[in-house]
Parts: structure tokens; sequence; C-alpha cells
């Protein structure tokens, strides 16, 4: 009885204490952490569990646990994965929970890293340095040992504009006068670092430009220039599509999925990712404009 009370009052296990507490063998142990199946850290040369997350791994491999109907996904905003989960959503009905919350890739993976969601969608540079760019911000959270970053899709970023300036701005220098109002991003947003980039290409910063307000999604920038509250907000393609706007192209950014490694393996995670595979989700990118599915659905960083 002291033995449990003991395992239970630590805020990480051993080996030996976590294989005492699922009643399981050490061996069993090992080979569910080479399998990447079990939340575990290594530190000093040596396996420790987290035990909350314990907790929280045993429900979701609990046939009809709580966690297991249930699929939550924050970050970064984009309106094609919109959709695709409003229709997984739908389909699916009462017999699980799927949503997506976008709160942009920082706040996104801040909640990740308190397993208050699933997966955290993310945007961090453009495509051809993502390979580097997304594993080393995912490095900064303490739980990164545990996740797994999965590719989306590849999409069209640039500037959005309001349409009367379709055929009077051509590069996005243009745009940095002074007599142009812009919606800016969120700090910590995928977006906001991508403007700033721009921005220091041609020596200047998000302060040198002029704007009155301040958006939290890729949507509601959209709708921002829509409603004619500003003139141009940075974002994508798509976005600039689903609402008739003007599209100032400057390249293409990879959109991932980071995710603990247990959810990846989840039935609801997989079918979101053959949905996104699929002939709808393929004509639904094709109205929008602005995607590349070349690598859909690999696993990019995180299985050691």
């Amino acid at each position: 009885m002291s033995t449990v009370m003991n395992i239970e009052s630590n805020t990480f296990m051993s080996v030996r204490q976590v294989a005492e507490y699922l009643h399981l063998n050490e061996k069993k142990i090992y080979a569910l952490v080479s399998e990447g199946k079990i939340p575990a850290t290594k530190v000093t040369g040596k396996w420790m569990f987290p035990r909350e997350l314990i907790d929280q791994w045993m429900l979701d491999c609990t046939h009809g646990g709580l966690l297991s109907d249930r699929l939550i996904i924050a970050g970064s905003d984009d309106p094609l994965l919109y959709r695709i989960i409003l229709e997984f959503s739908k389909d699916t009905g009462a017999h699980a929970l799927i949503s997506y919350n976008p709160t942009g890739t920082r706040l996104g993976l801040d909640l990740l890293q308190a397993r208050r969601i699933d997966a955290c969608a993310m945007h961090w540079g453009p495509s051809k340095e993502s390979v580097t760019r997304h594993p080393a911000l995912l490095r900064q959270y303490p739980q990164h040992g545990n996740w797994v970053l999965i590719r989306v899709f590849h999409r069209e970023q640039g500037l959005i504009i309001r349409p009367s300036l379709k055929k009077m701005i051509h590069d996005p220098e243009d745009l940095f006068d002074s007599s142009y109002q812009w919606a800016l991003r969120q700090s910590g947003a995928g977006a906001e670092r991508f403007l700033m980039e721009i921005l220091s290409r041609h020596g200047m910063n998000i302060s040198s430009l002029s704007s009155e307000i301040t958006v939290l999604s890729e949507r509601e920038a959209a709708a921002a220039i829509a409603m004619g509250k500003a003139d141009v907000a940075a974002g994508t393609r798509s976005a600039a599509t689903e609402t008739g706007l003007g599209f100032v192209s400057t390249g293409w950014e990879s959109f991932d999925l980071a995710l603990p490694k247990d959810i990846w393996f989840r039935r609801l995670f997989q079918d979101l990712i053959q949905r996104i595979k699929s002939p709808a989700c393929r004509r639904f990118a094709d109205e929008l404009g602005g995607y590349d599915f070349i690598d859909t659905g690999e696993l990019i960083w995180g299985q050691d």
C-alpha cells in the first residue's frame, strides 16, 4: 500500500515505478517506449514518465475512453482545413467531438504543451526552410520529445488586398506606403512572423506600417478588408479567394500539424488525414487555389 501511495505522489516515475503502476513488467514498458506509444522523456540517461500524462494515456487507450472520441485542433488558421473539419464533424455527428479553433501558431503550441488540445496547426516560414524551422520551434517546448510533425499541405502565402488595388499593386513594397491601412496579426501568429520577414528584407519593421486594427486569424484578416476596415493584410491565396479579394503572392509555405505520438495513431486523426487526401478535399482546394499536396500525411519529424 505504501509503495502505491509513493508512486502516486510522484510527478515523474521510473521504469520500475510505471511498471508497477500499470501492472506490467519492465520489459513491456521498454517496448512501449521504443515504439513511441507511451509518454516518456529521457533524463540523464534514464527514462522517466510524467504521471499525469500516463493517466491521460491510459484513458486514451481504453476502449470508448473519454479522449478516444475527440479531436481538438488549435493553432494556425486555414480555410481549407476549416471546411474539411466542418464536413468531418457533420458526418461524425454525436459519435465524437471534432473541433478547430484558430489561435495562431504560438498559442496553439502553448495549448498543446498544456495538453489542452490534441494537435496544433502551424506555419513558421517558407517551405524550403520549414524542415528546420518547424522542429526548432517545437524544441522550445518541454513536451517536444513526445511530439511528431505531420505534413498537411503546402500553401501559397502573400498579401491579401482590396479588389480595387489589383491593377495598381505588383510588388509588396508598393503597399508599404503610409496611405494604405494594414490589418495586423497578433503576436505569435505565423502570419506575423511571415510579415516581419518581408519587411526586414526592405529595411522596415511592423511599426513602420499604418494600422488601426489587429485581427486574430486568416479569415478575420480577409473579412476586415472585405468590410473596408483595412486595405491589406498578410495571408494566403485561399483566404483571399474565399472573400473575393486581391492577392499578391510572395511564395509557398509548409502547413503542418504537431501532435503527441499517441494521437498520431488515433483513428479520428487518421480519418482526418484520409479526408485531406480525398478527391473532395482536392476539389475544395482547386476552388480556393494555392494548395499543393505533394507530401500530405507524411511524418516530417519526431519519430526517433
